[in-house]
């Protein structure tokens, strides 16, 4: 069925924002499935309820109706970096989405277009030409094997790791933008050696332009546990240090800063280049200072990978 609830209350669900963020600058979300969940994942770690995994949304929203609440909203905020396209659910399963991105690329002007998706559906070749319409394309990998992708994201029955990846390869080599890879880790479920290994393997052949590593942040709907920042950055040392791996999360910080000689901070930084909020969380303010001589000596140069800045060595 076609789902509306009145232009006011329509407006406010399908629109949410501005969202300001370090990698994505100012953004308006999109919401393709504002009256319920309606996911092909029912993710341990989500914040919203449990519900039963779906193949398609039986509640639909028009296009004329998110072009209308997205005009309101454009005109109303100035400034607006990215229009993001999400869902409470998985907004790849909106049944017009080519034709929305389409819609929206005729009144966004300079601002540009984002999707944030479960990767789930990237293996169907009209999924993936609506995608590379795109400027910026978002999508999850938790795992590398079918046993965790059916315990961790309980994913619907049918969807397998295998076609994901090869959908993943395929889309990387038709789409002309940024291709952004988010793996969220949860405490004993993803977090094992020897499941990164193997997503390293996949992430070195697919060289996405940046990967995203977090943890759980929002209560969620199962009782799973988050990782520290700690955990996280040991996490980025199983990655093959050509992988552009970012710590997305840092609620879970504990350490204090600690003071790193000049050698010490080479060292680190050959292992694993560190963004601006790793310095301010692992450097003091004299290793901080010590690593500004260092880039000014020429040894330690700055790097932007698709909105987040890098210190690595020279």
């Amino acid at each position: 069925m076609i789902w509306s609830n009145g232009w006011e209350d329509e407006t406010m669900n399908i629109i949410f924002g501005p969202i300001h963020s370090r990698r994505f600058g100012k953004s308006l979300g999109v919401d393709l499935s504002p009256s319920k969940k309606q996911c092909n994942f029912d993710c341990l770690y989500c914040e919203l309820d449990p519900a039963k995994t779906v193949t398609a949304y039986d509640e639909i929203i028009t296009v004329d109706e998110v072009i209308a609440a997205l005009k309101k909203a454009l005109n109303e905020h100035n400034g607006i970096d990215f229009i993001t396209l999400t869902a409470n659910g998985e907004p790849t399963l909106y049944p017009y989405l080519s034709e929305l991105i389409d819609a929206i690329d005729r009144i966004k002007g300079d601002t540009r277009t984002l999707i944030l998706s479960n990767g789930s559906t990237i293996s169907d070749p009209l999924v993936r030409k609506a995608l590379t319409k795109l400027d910026m394309v978002k999508l999850s990998l938790d795992c590398a094997t079918d046993r965790c992708l059916h315990k961790l994201d309980r994913s619907h029955q049918g969807i397998t790791i295998a076609a994901i990846q090869d959908g993943m390869l395929a889309f990387k080599e038709s789409y002309q933008g940024p291709l952004i890879i988010e793996t969220l880790f949860v405490k004993t479920l993803n977090d094992k050696p020897e499941e990164i290994a193997q997503l390293n393997d996949f992430l070195l052949k697919l060289k996405p332009a940046r990967i995203d590593i977090g943890t759980i942040d929002r209560p969620p709907a199962y009782e799973v546990k988050p990782l520290s920042y700690e955990e996280l950055r040991k996490i980025t040392h199983l990655f093959d240090p050509s992988l552009p791996v970012y710590i997305a999360s840092r609620k879970h910080v504990t350490s204090s800063p600690e003071y790193y000689t000049p050698t010490e901070i080479l060292q680190t930084l050959s292992k694993r280049p560190l963004s601006p909020e790793d310095i301010e969380i692992l450097f003091d303010t004299q290793s901080q200072k010590t690593l500004e001589t260092l880039q000014s000596e020429g040894k330690i140069i700055i790097k932007e990978t698709n909105g987040v800045k890098f210190y690595t060595l020279a």
